[in-house]
């Protein structure tokens, strides 16, 4: 409770200090946040604009695609890569300065492959996404005390056994930190490529509405979009502790 009041204390002085500073100034240019509910009702009621919940689901289920992805992909990759050292040694750098690429690079030629439609968006947002889990699923697997796996081993325990009863608590910490980051990679690469180049989706709204010149509605699905983030990444956040307290 405590905690919440010293976020609604802050939010509360935020608004507050974005109110007094942008209401003198001219309003096309600087909006205040005391316009942003009559954006939102002009998004969902004016039938000249976009509807703005087709294009948020979009949005969320090209997320919800994305992370799937990402997640499939990257544990398997990860628990191969874990299971064989070799391969470990031999594509892990590799996974490494890939990683390292500034994302923004990949786009132009994601859009030549599959177009301006949500298959693009879906390939950033895995590509974003991938990376993190990955890496996460490797560290987790290497950082195992092999001393446990020798023990079960030695006891006979199935490799499957192995994995579940031991790897798996061993790494949750570390696997629940890369899954979290992966979603909100994930998250903002679907925005940043519906930003870029899109015919559907919230970054697409918020380009109409921007070459419109609609700024209290675009700065309404700024906020929107940031409001997203922070949703998905504090639900990502209770899943890690929950994730950190099952492994002791």
């Amino acid at each position: 409770m405590r905690l919440l009041l010293w976020r609604a204390a802050f939010l509360a002085a935020a608004l507050g200090t974005w109110e007094l500073i942008a209401r003198p100034l001219n309003p096309v240019l600087y909006v205040t946040p005391s316009a942003l509910p009559g954006a939102v009702v002009r998004l969902l009621s004016q039938p000249d604009l976009p509807p703005l919940l087709e294009h948020l689901g979009i949005t969320l289920r090209t997320i919800a695609a994305a992370y799937a992805l990402a997640v499939a992909v990257g544990l398997t990759l990860g628990f191969l890569m874990g299971f064989w050292p070799l391969l470990a040694r031999a594509y892990e750098p590799i996974l490494a300065g890939l990683y390292a690429v500034p994302s923004v690079v990949w786009y132009p030629s994601l859009m030549l492959l599959f177009g301006l439609g949500p298959a693009s968006k879906v390939a950033f947002g895995f590509l974003l996404g991938f990376f993190p889990v990955v890496l996460a699923v490797l560290a987790g697997m290497q950082q195992t005390d092999r001393h446990l796996v020798t023990v079960a081993r030695a006891m006979g325990a199935s490799p499957w056994a192995i994995y579940w009863k031991v790897m798996l608590p061993a790494m949750a910490g570390t696997l629940a930190s890369g899954l979290r980051s992966g979603l909100a990679l994930c998250t903002v690469g679907v925005l940043a490529g519906e930003l870029l180049g899109s015919r559907a989706g919230i970054g697409f709204l918020i380009n109409h509405v921007y070459n419109l010149l609609r700024t209290p509605e675009y700065v309404a699905l700024a906020v929107l979009m940031a409001a997203v983030v922070v949703v998905v990444d504090v639900a990502a956040g209770r899943l890690e502790a929950r994730a950190k307290q099952w492994s002791g």
